[in-house]
């Protein structure tokens, strides 16, 4: 005898067995999404939180000991103290609106004399305050399906954040008043800096030119195809200005070096000449302690440039030994000149070559190759040495520790320098084109002389915008507080006169 369900059994059944079939349907499509979305690789994140706290290191203690042993010794917790709020507070700016003015999609609003939309120059709100953000939101590569936590991109990111303006206060060290300081670096952040950072840095990712590259390919009548292509165009102009440009700079050489470096130059010439310059100004007071820095540097400018790569790979591995080889080129080139010229090579001299050669290999970093890498450090090491120890001299200004000569000047070098040190013939890595061959990152077609051109854009812009605004800005802050410490105040000494401390009580 068959048993069977009554009827009204059987339509129970009869639904519970549907019930289960749309679960398990919602279920597996829960499941191919689930595949289909990017998980970060956890190599790729611990990389970039390691690369994070190298770069952090660079600020504190790196800069700081590097800085601070070049100054009188009656300055040296001045320096220390600056370079440390200055990281405080632009990483407090940096996580209430810095990240999303620097690196969210913002206003598509026109911007005269461009041509372009307001976001070719500045984010917008949306990641303010973090908002949005979780354990779980992922940042893109610069490889198809390749993501990282968005806390460690931030992170990241909030580091060259931070070291930026301090590089810039090398330029007036010993002169300036703590609360001007802390200003000034709150408005060039914000105005300067940020703006700077979208432009270069911003873009949608090659996940989402890889994605409306194939819907392109897809199309098959005349007006899809006219609305893919559309928005192609659309999601290919939602980056920066130098981005769109074709400007590359792969750690920084724009966005931290040259930024920087012509911020400190103007704000050198605005505050002027420390008391005595240069008869009466001393030499630095322990070449150890800058030496320390600067190898704190040097390590941490690991993280710095080969955590640019924002993964864990080959391309990696480039960047880390170019900026291992291009840094000890740098350092032997100056030292060499200086042996030549004065007769002696200094330990000052090996450091400072050693930094010329880490800004310098910044932009390049990702993209040359290890023996450009060397030419590249030969070059920045001789033609830094050039502007601190002669051109700073004709010209008469007091760039109290180098920034426009190191910085600025090794910056330009390297950003130009990229332009030719790309070429696959020389040993770079080509151009990538993500649209060619959706979900792959194809070689692009390379033309030395445009390539080199856009380069030459990309400094340029940086010259005039940081230039300018870094004027307008130093003239507002002096206007309202006053930028210089009373010639008093400079005579005793910032330690005792600002922090009301000494560094050393022997």
């Amino acid at each position: 005898m068959k048993f069977a369900f009554p009827p009204p059994l059987r339509a129970v059944g009869l639904g519970l067995l549907l019930a289960a079939a749309a679960a398990g349907a919602a279920l597996a499509q829960d499941a191919a999404a689930a595949a289909a979305a990017p998980v970060p690789n956890k190599g790729d994140t611990a990389w970039m939180l390691v690369s994070t706290a190298l770069v952090l290191m660079m600020s504190v203690p790196g800069l700081a000991l590097f800085y601070g042993g070049l100054v009188r010794t009656r300055n040296m917790a001045s320096v220390l103290s600056q370079v440390f709020a200055i990281v405080a507070l632009v990483s407090i700016i940096w996580v209430v609106y810095g990240y999303s003015l620097a690196f969210t999609e913002g206003s598509h609003a026109a911007v005269p004399l461009f041509g372009v939309d307001l976001n070719a120059f500045v984010g917008g709100f949306s990641r303010a305050f973090l908002a949005g953000m979780d354990a779980n939101s992922t940042a893109g590569t610069f490889s198809n399906g390749v993501v990282i936590p968005e806390f460690a991109y931030m992170a990241f990111q909030m580091t060259f954040a931070c070291i930026t303006p301090a590089l810039i206060i090398g330029s007036f060290a010993e002169r300036i008043k703590f609360s001007s300081l802390l200003v000034f670096v709150a408005l060039w952040v914000t105005l300067i800096y940020f703006p700077i950072a979208h432009s270069v840095w911003y873009w949608a990712g090659p996940d989402a030119v890889a994605d409306a590259a194939r819907a392109l390919a897809a199309a098959t009548t005349d007006a899809a195809k006219a609305e893919a292509q559309a928005h192609l165009d659309a999601v290919n102009a939602n980056a920066g200005y130098l981005f769109q440009v074709g400007a590359l700079d792969f750690a920084g050489g724009t966005v931290v070096h040259i930024n920087a470096g012509i911020a400190g130059f103007v704000g050198c010439l605005v505050i002027g000449k420390r008391i005595g310059f240069p008869r009466e100004v001393g030499p630095p007071h322990s070449i150890t302690m800058s030496m320390i820095g600067a190898s704190l540097l040097w390590v941490g400018w690991f993280g710095f440039n080969a955590g640019s790569n924002l993964e864990s790979n080959g391309a990696t591995a480039l960047a880390f030994v170019n900026t291992f080889v291009a840094t000890s080129a740098a350092t032997l080139s100056w030292a060499f000149v200086e042996w030549a010229l004065r007769g002696k090579p200094s330990l000052l001299g090996m450091i400072s070559g050693a930094v010329a050669g880490l800004v310098a290999i910044t932009p390049a970093s990702g993209f040359a190759g290890p023996m450009g890498s060397v030419v590249l450090g030969l070059v920045a090491g001789g033609v830094c040495f050039f502007f601190v120890d002669y051109v700073k001299r004709w010209g008469g200004y007091d760039d109290s520790l180098d920034v426009f000569g190191v910085h600025c000047v090794g910056g330009i070098v390297g950003a130009v320098a990229t332009g030719f040190l790309v070429a696959p013939a020389l040993g770079g890595v080509g151009l990538v084109d993500y649209a060619t061959n959706p979900g792959t990152a194809a070689p692009a077609t390379y033309v030395m002389a445009d390539q080199v051109l856009k380069q030459v854009k990309a400094v340029l812009f940086t010259l005039i915008y940081s230039g300018v605004g870094s004027f307008i800005l130093y003239k507002i802050v002096d206007l309202v507080f006053g930028l210089r410490v009373s010639k008093e105040a400079e005579m005793e000494g910032l330690d005792i006169t600002s922090h009301g401390e000494r560094a050393y009580n022997m």
